[in-house]
């Protein structure tokens, strides 16, 4: 199998994928932390604890940091990816197939990896996509 080299192109676009999931989680989790009152009926929604909030809050935060950082960085999606799948988890347990949180949580999750796919040519060999 021939080595893939990251174009520079690529590799920003990765880039750019991975900022935008560590933007969301760290706005999520801040907003778990910060201001939980504008969370209540979500929270209520979807049936957890408004106890729960700075736990969510500082669980996004740290993947999100696991995300960042270059040496964490396969830890930190594969902590996303399950806490991405819980999200969804909880709104397919509702019902809510299909509706908008359910939705953004599939794409970060696409983005999460896709990102990592684009910018780390080691998840080639486990992904291997042909043209």
């Amino acid at each position: 199998m021939p080595e893939f080299s990251p174009t520079h192109r690529t590799l920003w676009i990765g880039r750019i994928a991975s900022a935008l999931v560590v933007i969301a989680l760290l706005l999520d989790g801040a907003s778990q932390l910060l201001a939980p009152a504008s969370i209540t009926a979500m929270m209520q929604e979807t049936g957890f604890d408004m106890a729960l909030t700075p736990v969510l809050g500082n669980i996004m935060l740290g993947c999100a940091l696991l995300y960042a950082l270059p040496a964490t960085r396969f830890l930190g999606a594969i902590l996303v990816t399950g806490f991405l799948g819980g999200a969804i988890c909880a709104h397919f347990r509702l019902g809510e197939m299909g509706s908008a949180p359910e939705i953004a949580s599939a794409l970060l999750g696409v983005l999460t990896w896709g990102g990592l796919y684009l910018r780390d040519p080691r998840l080639h060999p486990l992904l291997p996509l042909t043209r």
